[in-house]
């Protein structure tokens, strides 16, 4: 079982790997599901279908005579690899589920921890998965929807005790504001939060919440040693380059840019079409172990294949709709907004990635999903070994 569930001392999961504000540039036996139909009749079901069982993380296996690296669900050892990940959450969607906390996954380089998006638990999956608050380097959102950032903060406001805490303050790399909101969907009347500043971008979000949570801050200052939480982040909102980008023109042909480098990654980005969400990006990190391309959410796109240029792992988000009762806004925002499981193996083969891992998942028909259909979907058009991601699952490449 994973540790959401229960012991975390299982035998560990086969999984088949090949190694290598500033600008910048099925659920367990006796355990409840939640019913397909009663979550499907808006947009707040659209990851009811995620549920998953604890133990969801198949793989293909490793060629013969080759070392067999595992994916663990024991804490420890991904702390201090050399190159590694740990999805953290794997869940589509921001409806609670029982098995899959919210998207958020930890790249460990050379014992230093960068985290890419901070989706519902990913603290608490964080500290599970064995590693040290004192690791993180930096934090990379792909996009401001609820579900990629519903614990963003939580890293701050949990880790400002000195010495066990963040080392801060912590970079953050982000979206700026999108400029602008579209027309809802059938032209129906909706409302606008907050009109005076309805679309902030990751900067203003992160000031907003520290105005939020002002009293506890100040009260934790005053009655403890805490750090002032507002001193743990410096945000950066990533510059777009110049190629028309706008909140109407989320995705045009965008070459890889540069966001960051340190002594350990480089990081460039691209932007993807996400539905009405801009800007939404995807993330390569290069190292000297090997490289790891995250998709964040996206339909299919020329800009992630050039980004995901022969990868050693890409992680890649998928949907599976075929057979669900979505149908309407819903639906359209699936096809609009994510690639179906179906279609995500030419994507991986195209980009020549020699491991593809699928996380941010969700199916609407089958609930809980099945690893092995979705494993058979995956691979068709796809020549290398495909694992469907699982909480806690750790992946070494060095």
């Amino acid at each position: 079982m994973c540790e959401l569930c229960g012991p975390a001392d299982e035998p560990s999961i086969p999984v088949s790997l090949t190694a290598a504000s500033n600008s910048v540039g099925s659920a367990p036996a006796g355990r409840p599901t939640v019913g397909r139909r009663a979550v499907l009749t808006g947009l707040g079901g659209l990851a009811a279908a995620g549920l998953a069982a604890c133990g969801n993380g198949s793989g293909s296996a490793a060629p013969s005579g080759s070392a067999r690296p595992t994916a663990r669900r024991s804490a420890g050892p991904v702390a201090d690899a050399k190159l590694a990940v740990a999805l953290l959450g794997t869940q589509a969607g921001p409806l609670p589920t029982p098995d899959r906390a919210g998207i958020a996954t930890a790249l460990v380089v050379d014992g230093a921890t960068y985290i890419v998006d901070c989706g519902r638990s990913a603290v608490t999956q964080f500290v599970r998965s064995g590693l040290r608050l004192g690791s993180v380097r930096a934090i990379f959102l792909t996009h401001l929807h609820a579900d990629h950032v519903a614990d963003f903060y939580t890293f701050f406001l949990m880790g400002s005790q000195p010495v066990i805490g963040l080392p801060g303050p912590i970079p953050v790399y982000g979206p700026g504001p999108a400029g602008g909101l579209p027309t809802a969907y059938g032209g129906a009347q909706v409302p606008t939060v907050e009109p005076q500043s309805p679309t902030p971008g990751t900067k203003e979000m992160t000031d907003r919440l520290t105005e939020a949570f002002a009293y506890s801050d100040n009260v934790f200052l005053r009655d403890t040693t805490t750090r002032d939480v507002a001193d743990l982040s410096v945000v950066h909102e990533i510059a777009l380059p110049a190629v028309g980008a706008t909140y109407l023109n989320t995705a045009p042909v965008t070459s890889p840019f540069e966001v960051m480098e340190d002594d350990r990654v480089k990081v460039t980005a691209t932007l993807v079409p996400h539905g009405p969400v801009f800007p939404a990006f995807a993330y390569r990190f290069d190292t000297a172990h090997g490289s790891v391309t995250f998709s964040g959410d996206t339909r299919e796109t020329d800009n992630l294949i050039t980004l995901a240029r022969d990868t050693d792992l890409l992680i890649h988000e998928a949907v599976n709709v075929q057979g669900s009762v979505l149908q309407g806004a819903n639906l359209e925002h699936m096809l609009a907004s994510h690639v179906e499981v179906q279609k995500v193996g030419p994507i991986a083969q195209r980009a020549g990635a020699k491991q593809l891992v699928l996380s941010h998942i969700a199916d609407f028909a089958n609930d809980p999903l099945d690893p092995a259909q979705w494993q058979q979907w995956a691979k068709a058009g796809y020549d290398g070994p495909v694992t469907i991601g699982a909480d806690l699952q750790t992946i070494t490449l060095a």
